[in-house]
């Protein structure tokens, strides 16, 4: 199953907290996910780092594969938005990587679980 790890893990886990650390090495070692990131959550973070953390960052990412965002994803993710974002304050990052795990089947893992209030889709908290 896809693990869909979104970005507040790991900009937790690059800035040293050991909880983000220990529960990203667990998943991995565990054998029973494969380890994925929204394209917009990837974009998160390398559009945001410095050029000291560029090689670190880059290396800690490509233990990631990155899911792709296609027509159908915009779409199904539009649908999400529409309806989540009034009451739950969603924004088009957490509708596309609803709309990714919702279309692979995989789980969503972050510390916001408030962020993904759609009951068909599987949303783990970190703590």
């Amino acid at each position: 199953m896809r693990a869909y790890i979104d970005s507040d893990i790991l900009i937790w886990h690059l800035r040293g907290e050991e909880k983000a650390y220990e529960f990203l090495r667990q998943l991995r070692d565990s054998g029973e996910y494969e380890l994925w990131t929204g394209a917009m959550q990837r974009a998160e973070i390398v559009f945001f780092m410095r050029p000291e953390e560029e090689n670190m960052t880059m290396l800690f990412l490509s233990q990631f594969k990155t899911d792709t965002v296609d027509q159908t994803i915009v779409d199904d993710a539009a649908v999400l938005f529409k309806k989540w974002n009034p009451g739950y304050g969603i924004d088009v990052n957490d509708a596309l990587l609803a709309a990714s795990a919702k279309r692979s089947g995989g789980r969503i893992f972050t510390i916001n679980t408030k962020h993904f209030p759609m009951p068909d889709i599987f949303v783990s908290p970190l703590w």
